[in-house]
């Protein structure tokens, strides 16, 4: 009899950090479905690269903050799972897809704060909630903070205080569902040179610079220094794992 393929969820892998999650994971020999919210065709191109490692991967469209569509996306993956994996089940959940901007705390608006508070935190909250019965025993969920949690980047108020609300909740998950077999940490980079918050740190060269100098490794973070720890929580190697907040970061601001 065959061993099950495990399966992880990325929420947000199209590109930047997801992308090189995703990627990551289809490289320990699990297969993926991953989410987009607008880059459909970087989505795919995804899907292709998860594909050619010898991984089956599919695309699905999610978009965080539209609180209502959540139950509609898990009757989607609930499809995709009998369709593709002759399955109800899945092993892994990544809670990456996020939104950046920086602004400074007294120009926050209500409406903004909504947004993040729904992308980074209600969303997350309750997509996780509704994919519980869905997780395998010696599954994990994996969520994604920030290092703006232990530290203070002025106009990240808003955006690490929902990270925050994220590092307690996955104590919460740690603690309730380790009776199903299920395992939850949280990954927390440092500054990575992506797309994310309009290419803020690539398009800086000054910030990039003062960035790199905070950390004893002299650089700022790239995708793939995230990708793979998110992957290795994903395997057995990582089993004992749990409630932990991992911060890849190179150690800035130590």
């Amino acid at each position: 009899m065959s061993v099950q393929t495990k399966i992880a969820l990325v929420t947000g892998g199209s590109r930047g950090l997801g992308k090189d999650m995703a990627t990551s994971i289809a490289k320990k020999g699990i297969d993926v479905i991953l989410t987009y919210r607008t880059f459909e065709a970087e989505a795919q191109q995804t899907v292709k690269e998860i594909e050619a490692i010898g991984q089956k991967a599919v695309a699905l469209k999610l978009d965080m903050s539209d609180f209502n569509s959540l139950d509609n996306f898990v009757i989607q993956v609930k499809e995709i799972l009998q369709t593709n994996w002759n399955t109800n089940n899945f092993d892994f959940l990544v809670n990456n897809a996020g939104m950046g901007a920086t602004v400074p705390f007294e120009k926050v608006t209500e409406e903004l704060f909504t947004d993040f508070l729904n992308v980074h935190f209600k969303g997350i909250f309750f997509l996780t909630q509704k994919f519980v019965p869905y997780l395998n025993s010696g599954g994990r969920i994996i969520n994604i903070s920030s290092g703006t949690t232990r530290f203070a980047n002025p106009g990240y108020a808003v955006y690490a205080s929902m990270k925050g609300a994220i590092e307690t909740f996955t104590k919460y998950l740690a603690k309730e569902l380790g009776t199903k077999g299920i395992g939850a940490n949280v990954v927390a980079p440092g500054p990575i040179e992506t797309d994310f918050n309009n290419a803020a740190i690539r398009s800086n060269p000054q910030m990039k610079g003062i960035l790199s100098s905070l950390s004893p490794l002299g650089r700022v973070g790239a995708a793939d220094d995230i990708g793979s720890v998110v992957a290795f929580l994903c395997t057995d190697d990582a089993k004992w794992i749990n409630g932990q907040r991992i911060e890849v970061s190179g150690g800035i601001n130590i």
